[in-house]
């Protein structure tokens, strides 16, 4: 984890915290809370990353080297994320061509 930005490690060990809740009502509790959260944070951090890989595209970097930037995914995979394509959408709009 050490290889992980800082933000990561922080959030890795903020999820990791619930197993420390010794009480299980409260810690049920908790992560019922935090789920809840979770969609609305989900789409901010999908919309941050569609952002920043367009600005990546618009300062001259190619879809492959954004997709080796995002963990070694593929160029198309890459262009759909800058497209704001998650894979829900994709299946949407593939059956829908069906």
């Amino acid at each position: 984890m050490a290889d992980l930005p800082e933000e990561v490690r922080r959030l890795v060990r903020a999820i990791e915290a619930f197993e420390d809740i010794e009480d299980d009502e409260a810690c049920a509790v908790a992560v019922s809370e935090a789920l809840a959260q979770w969609p609305d944070h989900h789409s901010k951090l999908r919309e941050l990353r569609q952002r920043r890989v367009q600005a990546l595209k618009a300062s001259g970097r190619t879809w492959a080297e954004i997709g080796q930037l995002l963990g070694g995914i593929s160029a198309a995979r890459a262009q759909q994320i800058g497209a704001g394509l998650s894979g829900a959408s994709r299946k949407k709009r593939d059956q829908a061509a069906e």
